[in-house]
């Protein structure tokens, strides 16, 4: 899978040469490519902005510089997602629709945002991470590629895809490694056993519970899609 990302801040998205997203592009699963929107200016101090038509404070970028941008890395595989506070917000159903994607580009704003002609004739969706306003879209982006990613074939094994908290709208049970005593608090006797069909029952209990707990619009969720079942 191809992400190529359009940003004013490349040097933000080093971090995802670490960890699982580093091994996942050492092996070719997934290929991160940062285009540095500023080297599209065509002006002689390399500017990429311009005040907004109609007055007011900030800075919008030019739709020319970033349809030039776009233009560089477009494929007849490619879908372009803006991220900005006005998109639908990224949950896991939107996640694993993505995964299916070849090739995603993805347009960081900054400053007030983009020149809306550009944004109307290059972007498919708009998406948001929450319903709170960031400096750029940079943060947001890197969100989106890390939990893109993990559905990618390959990155992680299937086990942990399907345990993971979210996975049939509940949260994940609570985990528990050594010392089997910890400040007087023990591991639950029954993940000692070895008795899988019990440790399995009981962790799907505590996933209902948490779930519950702490996210009951969740619960709602799984209840109605095993009604459906």
């Amino acid at each position: 899978m191809r992400f190529d990302i359009l940003t004013l801040f490349p040097n933000m998205f080093d971090i995802l040469n670490e960890s699982i997203l580093g091994r996942a592009q050492e092996k070719n699963l997934i290929n991160i490519n940062v285009v540095n929107i500023r080297d599209f200016s065509k002006d002689k101090h390399n500017k990429v902005d311009d005040t907004p038509y109609g007055g007011g404070a900030g800075m919008v970028m030019r739709a020319d510089v970033v349809y030039d941008c776009y233009n560089s890395v477009k494929t007849d595989d490619s879908k372009v997602i803006y991220l900005s506070p006005q998109g639908k917000t990224l949950d896991q159903d939107k996640v694993k629709e993505l995964s299916k994607e070849k090739h995603l580009i993805l347009l960081c704003g900054h400053y007030e945002g983009i020149d809306q002609r550009v944004i109307d004739e290059i972007v498919d969706e708009e998406i948001s991470i929450g319903d709170y306003v960031l400096t750029g879209g940079e943060l947001p982006a890197m969100v989106l590629i890390d939990s893109v990613s993990r559905y990618v074939e390959g990155v992680l094994n299937k086990e942990s895809i399907q345990e993971e908290s979210f996975t049939d709208n509940l949260l994940e049970y609570p985990q528990y490694t050594r010392p089997e005593v910890f400040l007087g608090k023990k591991v639950p006797e029954v993940l000692l056993t070895g008795h899988h069909q019990n440790i399995e029952k009981w962790r799907k209990e505590q996933s209902i519970k948490i779930t519950q707990s702490k996210r009951p619009d969740l619960m709602e969720k799984y209840k109605n899609n095993n009604f459906r079942k």
